[in-house]
């Protein structure tokens, strides 16, 4: 048992995670941080990164790295990949959380905020997964995660900003997979279900929302970060060396309903 165990072991490495701070990527850096890696952490919130390297410095004994930055501003993309590699030296798995998103209907969205949503959800993770790659060349190899979407293959109202994004990051996710397989490196993406994180509170506030978000789960319950944290240890580790281009959807059996 103990050999198999030693297949998820990040002992030694390091992971990037953008946003960081609170909800999934909480639950990520945690599980990142449980199995033995340090971090690098980025978000907009000072306080955010102060309480979770608080934390995870006191519960694993792990190094981390506060970046306080806005993916979405891409001239700092380069910056904050210099700043881990300055700190660490390397970037052995890279998780590209951060998101945002509009939740109007599609008629009353403007272009300022359709161009917010896909510079955060999309154009940043096409370049700091180029500024990184080509760091992990040189290193031997690494892993890529993205978070996509449940909304990257279903229809769901009042969110197609977000869907276009989320739909791009699937994309992406197969194309970078094909492109930098030949340097090692595996792309993955993880698409949630219904996780409740203050992104998605106001969903989980409409009654009716909710009666019908968990109707369609079989599991009958809304995700929680941990469970997207598990999944993304599984692809930051080596048990997952012979799996990219893949989405793995973490939703409770919403998609197999």
């Amino acid at each position: 048992m103990a050999d198999y165990l030693k297949a998820f072991s990040l002992e030694g490495k390091v992971s990037l995670v953008t946003g960081g701070g609170r909800g999934l990527g909480l639950g990520i850096a945690t599980a990142l941080a449980g199995a033995g890696s340090d971090l690098v952490l980025v978000a907009r919130t000072k306080e955010q990164l102060d309480n979770v390297a608080r934390v995870i410095t006191a519960e694993y004994g792990r190094r981390v790295e506060k970046i306080q930055g806005d993916v979405s501003r891409l001239e700092k993309l380069s910056e904050i990949v210099e700043q881990a590699l300055d700190f660490f030296g390397r970037i052995d798995v890279l998780v590209n959380n951060a998101g945002t998103n509009v939740r109007k209907p599609f008629l009353d969205v403007t272009p300022d905020e359709f161009d917010q949503v896909i510079k955060t959800n999309l154009k940043s993770v096409f370049f700091l997964s180029q500024y990184v790659a080509k760091k992990m060349i040189e290193t031997g190899g690494g892993k890529i995660i993205n978070l996509a979407s449940l909304s990257s293959v279903i229809g769901i109202k009042n969110i197609a900003v977000y869907a276009s994004s989320k739909g791009g990051v699937f994309a992406l996710t197969k194309a970078l997979a094909v492109e930098l397989a030949p340097h090692n490196i595996n792309v993955n993406a993880i698409a949630p279900g219904y996780v409740r994180t203050a992104m998605t509170e106001a969903a989980f506030q409409d009654r009716g929302r909710y009666e019908w978000m968990m109707s369609r789960t079989p599991l009958g319950r809304s995700g929680r970060p941990e469970d997207i944290g598990n999944a993304a240890l599984y692809l930051a580790s080596q048990a997952s060396d012979y799996l990219t281009g893949e989405v793995i959807f973490v939703d409770g059996g919403w998609m197999s309903a």
